[in-house]
């Protein structure tokens, strides 16, 4: 887990699916007064240099938010997150790529509190560097998925979490379920954002059933495919959200969005998304 650095990827067409589902998500939380907390148990770095040498190895973002950052068609969800991609590059260059820590600040309120967990040193560092002065954040160089044990439910009883660990391990995604599980039993008002890659392996493709026995108040799953598997089976196809107690707003607003933004980013024809949701 520790070899992974999300640098390489940042701004991908993945990015944007999870960014555009976490900015929504924060702005439907911000709408009451009573504060709430957020726990991102794999913050990363915090922010990224895209003219560094880890995201110039693949350019990914040139297939995410390189194709959304200067077009001036964009639909209110897509524009609302692109402009907090805008903030980061005032000059109108497309050269820094915020993470999700990033993505919360600017959307979170003064009253609202900001977890965050990292265990890769050089990722930490860069993220105490960029939040750990800031008020009402903390930075933690810790295992996120243990961490939410002792920090849930928040004292405000008003909490989200993201969770979207690198699944470079099998393990990963069973340690999802098993703290998730844990988690809403605990806590089973919160809202918990769950992302994941679209990839060939099983684990995969069974995640989001899994995911969907775990959430008797409701959940809302959206998948959006956007490249073709490569012939060795390997590659990223795409990727998914998955959203335990979503705002009621957000599958509409993810259904006027998704056919615009599929046909954007897909890198062959077949590309294609896929949202679903099942409301108590």
């Amino acid at each position: 887990m520790l070899a992974y650095r999300h640098a390489f990827h940042a701004g991908n067409h993945a990015d944007v699916l999870k960014h555009l589902v976490f900015t929504q998500v924060l702005r439907y939380l911000g709408q009451k007064d009573k504060p709430y907390w957020l726990i991102d148990t794999h913050a990363g770095a915090g922010g990224y240099d895209l003219r560094a040498r880890h995201a110039q190895q693949h350019a990914e973002y040139l297939e995410g938010i390189g194709r959304l950052v200067l077009r001036d068609d964009l639909p209110p969800a897509v524009d609302d997150y692109v402009q907090i991609v805008r903030q980061h590059n005032p000059d109108g260059v497309l050269r820094h790529y915020p993470g999700s820590p990033a993505f919360a600040r600017a959307v979170m309120r003064p009253q609202d509190r900001l977890r965050l967990y990292e265990l890769h040193p050089t990722d930490h560092r860069q993220l105490l560097r960029r939040f750990g002065a800031q008020p009402h954040v903390e930075v933690h160089v810790a295992d996120g998925f243990a961490a939410l044990r002792s920090q849930w439910p928040p004292p405000s009883r008003r909490g989200v979490v993201l969770m979207d660990p690198p699944y470079e391990l099998k393990a990963d995604y069973g340690r999802v379920v098993a703290t998730l599980r844990e988690a809403v039993q605990r806590f089973a008002e919160g809202v918990y954002m769950v992302w994941y890659p679209q990839l060939q392996r099983l684990e995969s493709q069974q995640l989001p059933q899994r995911l969907k026995r775990l959430a008797p108040k409701g959940w809302l799953h959206v998948r959006m495919t956007v490249a073709r598997p490569v012939q060795a089976g390997f590659g990223l196809l795409g990727s998914g959200m998955f959203v335990i107690n979503p705002p009621w707003v957000l599958h509409d607003t993810l259904a006027a969005v998704l056919p615009w933004l599929t046909e954007v980013l897909a890198q062959y024809e077949g590309a294609s998304y896929l949202l679903e949701q099942h409301a108590v």
